[in-house]
């Protein structure tokens, strides 16, 4: 596992894979976050996943491009 995780804060119960990759700064448009996803280079919990429509809630790490996210519940 790595050890600089970026926490990344949500205020909605889920937010869905291809939507969080963009939201967390590792891609520029919902286009190129459906790409990494579908080519594998996504991983959900440590197992690479590639349904670009995954629920993705607080606890879940999320890693891509060599970085590492939680997804925390915002207060």
């Amino acid at each position: 596992m790595m050890t600089n995780i970026e926490k990344i804060e949500i205020r909605t119960e889920f937010i869905k894979l291809d939507s969080f990759i963009k939201f967390a700064g590792l891609t520029d448009t919902g286009g190129q976050a459906k790409e990494l996803v579908l080519e594998g280079h996504v991983k959900v919990n440590g197992e690479v996943c590639t349904m670009r429509g995954k629920k993705i809630r607080p606890g879940d790490l999320v890693e891509s491009l060599g970085r590492c996210f939680e997804v925390v519940e915002a207060r």
